[in-house]
């Protein structure tokens, strides 16, 4: 006769395991999802645990755990552009998109409910923390572009460009994911250049950023 195996012991998740936790499940169904169509039930039957205990730890109940998991989420896209200030720009640029299109590849459907709005649960703050985003990717594209006190025309350049990230990765989302990802990072990386050629003719600032990329490359 052997002896069963025995039963691991259970272990209670401190507050800030449980707290991640339930995030960690509301990311993933609002990934696939429109925030209106995912409930409180939704998100306690992938945590594995009761509906009392997502209100416990989110007394503010579905608009306080989805601000929560768009933070979180925030946070994780800020970072996509934090790349080393470590050889040419281009690659630099390259890679930090390849982040940002996985994140986008991974969360498509909430990525669109996201950036398109519309959502019932959206507010001025969930509004805030999604321009914060965009805010904190222009500010990482113009330290990689090595300028610290940029003009009008240069930060105007690179925040439309951040736009036409976003707009590219929605209707890369509606195209079925198409073209394939490396092309469209690549596509992605050459528009900057275009942008910043042609803003470089009016703007002093930006023709030395410009001449700059190209003694890079």
């Amino acid at each position: 006769m052997t002896a069963s195996a025995p039963t691991p012991a259970y272990r209670r998740l401190s507050v800030e395991e449980r707290r991640s936790q339930l995030l960690e499940a509301a990311l993933s169904l609002f990934a696939h999802g429109a925030p209106e169509d995912v409930s409180l039930d939704d998100v306690a039957e992938a945590a594995g645990v009761s509906r009392p205990l997502v209100y416990r730890y989110f007394p503010g109940g579905k608009q306080q755990l989805y601000e929560a998991a768009l933070r979180s989420a925030a946070e994780e896209l800020q970072q996509c552009f934090d790349e080393p200030r470590l050889g040419p720009l281009l690659p630099r640029l390259a890679r930090a998109l390849d982040r940002y299109l996985a994140f986008v590849d991974q969360h498509d459907a909430g990525f669109s409910a996201l950036l398109q709005g519309g959502s019932v649960v959206e507010t001025s703050r969930t509004t805030a923390i999604v321009d914060g985003v965009r805010r904190a990717a222009a500010e990482h594209i113009l330290s990689h572009l090595g300028v610290t006190e940029p003009s009008l025309r240069l930060r105007m350049t690179v925040r439309m460009w951040i736009t036409a990230v976003e707009a590219a990765s929605l209707i890369w989302l509606d195209e079925d994911k198409q073209p394939p990802v490396g092309e469209l990072r690549d596509w992605l990386v050459e528009q900057l250049v275009a942008m910043l050629s042609v803003t470089g003719r009016h703007d002093p600032q930006t023709a030395a950023v410009v001449e700059a990329v190209a003694a890079d490359g």
